[in-house]
C-alpha cells in the first residue's frame, strides 16, 4: 500500500518554523520529501494537511502544495506501470530529478558527463563536448536550459547560429552528435524522458561532410619523401611524421604520438589503434626503418618513439594538450612542405592517410586488401572512403576514348 500526504514535520528550523514534507509510505517504509514551505504550528492543520487561514497565503501556499503531491502520485504511477515491486529508491531518484531545476540543467549535466570522459581517458570526446558546451552556451547566452528545452526547433535556429559563423555540414555535425549523444545519457540516466527526445524530427544524419577527402598521388608522395631536410632543418620532424604515416598504412597522429619503442620488434610495429582499438602488425619498409634509425640516434630518453610527448606518464588530459599543440604545428609545417614540393593541394595530418588507400587502388589493389590494411570494419566503409579520392583513375580511363 501507497501513502501520500504532506505533513509539518517536527524538525526545528533556526527561524522557530518547521519544514512542510510530502511523506511517502510504502511496504512500511517512510521517506520525506521538503517542499518549499515552511510553517507556525499555528498556521498548519494537520488533520487535512493543509494550510489553515492564519496562513498569509494560505489559498495560493494550499494549491501549489495540491501540486507537489500531484506530481509525487503521478510519478507513483509511472512506476506502477513501469514494474510493480519499485522500491521508495526508485521514487526518490526520480521525483528529486522532476523536481529539482538543478539536477536537470542541461549545463550541470554535461559538466559531470565530461568529468566521467576525462577520468576514464577518453580526452578526445571531453574536448569535442567541451567545444560543444561553450558553443551552446554562447548560442543562448544563458545557463539556464533543461533537457525539455532542447526541442527541434531550438536545434534548428541552433544550426542557424552556427552557419551564420561559417560552420559547415561536417562541424556542425559534430556539435549536434554531441547534444544527441548527451540526451542519449540523460534518458539512460531518467533525466529526461524519452518521449521528449528531439532527435526523431531533427536528423542528424543529413549534416554529412561534404568536402572532398585530399590524397596524393604516389609522384607527390615522392617529392615529400626526398625533400632536403638540409636546406629546411626546420621541418625535419614534420616530413618524418608524414612519411611513416603513409608507410604504417596510414597510421594516424594519435597512434604515433603515443607509440614506444616496445612496440618496435625487428621488422614489425605491433601497436593499437586508438580510435577502433584493433590490433595492428606492420611490416617496417625501409623509409620507415630510416626514420626509426633517426630518432633511435637523437632520443630524448622517453619510452616513446616521437619527441612529441617529452616525459613518461602523463595525465590524459596532458597528453590531449600535447597532442593539440604540437598537431596545430604539424599542420602548419605540411603547408610550407606543400609549397616547397609545389604540390597545390591543402596537406594535413590525415592526408598521409587518405594518400595511402589511394596510392593502392592506383596500383591496382583490390578494395577488399586496402580494408584490412586500414583496418577498417567492413568493406563499405573502405568503398565509401574510396569514391571521395583522388579520380585520377577516371581522368586516364576517360582519356582511353580520345
Amino acid at each position: 500500500m501507497i501513502n501520500v500526504k504532506t505533513i509539518l514535520r517536527k524538525k526545528k528550523l533556526s527561524n522557530g518554523n518547521y519544514p512542510i514534507c510530502l511523506r511517502i509510505t510504502k511496504d512500511r517504509k517512510t521517506k520525506y520529501f521538503k517542499t518549499i514551505f515552511n510553517a507556525n504550528e499555528s498556521e498548519w492543520d494537520s488533520n487535512t494537511g493543509k494550510f489553515n487561514k492564519r496562513n498569509q497565503n494560505y489559498l495560493q501556499n494550499n494549491r501549489l502544495l495540491h501540486k507537489f503531491q500531484d506530481r509525487a502520485l503521478q510519478i507513483l504511477g509511472e512506476l506502477k506501470i513501469e514494474k510493480d515491486d519499485f522500491t521508495l529508491y526508485d521514487f526518490e531518484q526520480r521525483y528529486r530529478i522532476d523536481s529539482n531545476p538543478v539536477q536537470n540543467n542541461v549545463f550541470v549535466f554535461w559538466d559531470e558527463i565530461i568529468g566521467e570522459m576525462i577520468s576514464a581517458g577518453r580526452t578526445g570526446n571531453a574536448k569535442a563536448n567541451q567545444d560543444t558546451y561553450n558553443s551552446v552556451k554562447k548560442f543562448l547566452v544563458s545557463t539556464r536550459l533543461t533537457f525539455k528545452d532542447i526541442t527541434p526547433t531550438l536545434l534548428y535556429k541552433y544550426e542557424v547560429f552556427l552557419r551564420s559563423r561559417g560552420g559547415s555540414d561536417g562541424g556542425i555535425g559534430v556539435r549536434m552528435r554531441a547534444i544527441r549523444a548527451l540526451y542519449n545519457f540523460a534518458i539512460e540516466r531518467k533525466i529526461v524522458k524519452e518521449e521528449f527526445y528531439p532527435f526523431i524530427t531533427y536528423k542528424v544524419s543529413k549534416l554529412k561532410g561534404k568536402s572532398l577527402k585530399k590524397a596524393l598521388s604516389m609522384q607527390q608522395v615522392r617529392k615529400i619523401v626526398n625533400l632536403d631536410l638540409k636546406k629546411y632543418p626546420l621541418l625535419t620532424n614534420s616530413r618524418n611524421y608524414f612519411v611513416f604515416s603513409f608507410y604504417t598504412r596510414g597510421m594516424n597522429f594519435a597512434d604515433m604520438m603515443k607509440l614506444e619503442w616496445k612496440a618496435v620488434d625487428d621488422d614489425k610495429i605491433f601497436y593499437t589503434r586508438s580510435k577502433t582499438k584493433g590490433n595492428f602488425m606492420v611490416k617496417i619498409l625501409p623509409p620507415v626503418r630510416e626514420i626509426l634509425d633517426f630518432y633511435q640516434e637523437y632520443s630524448i630518453g622517453t619510452k616513446y618513439v616521437f619527441p612529441i610527448l617529452l616525459k613518461d606518464e602523463l595525465t590524459p588530459i596532458q597528453l590531449e594538450n600535447r597532442k593539440h599543440k604540437t598537431l596545430q604545428r604539424y599542420n602548419k609545417d605540411l603547408k610550407e612542405i606543400a609549397r616547397i614540393c609545389e604540390i597545390d593541394k591543402n596537406l594535413s595530418s590525415y592526408v598521409a592517410r587518405h594518400s595511402f588507400a589511394n596510392c593502392l587502388k592506383q596500383k591496382g589493389v583490390a578494395t577488399d586488401v586496402i580494408s584490412e590494411s586500414m583496418g577498417h570494419q567492413n568493406l563499405a566503409i573502405t568503398q565509401a572512403y574510396l569514391k571521395e579520392l583522388d579520380s585520377s583513375i577516371l581522368d586516364e580511363a576517360s582519356e582511353l576514348l580520345l
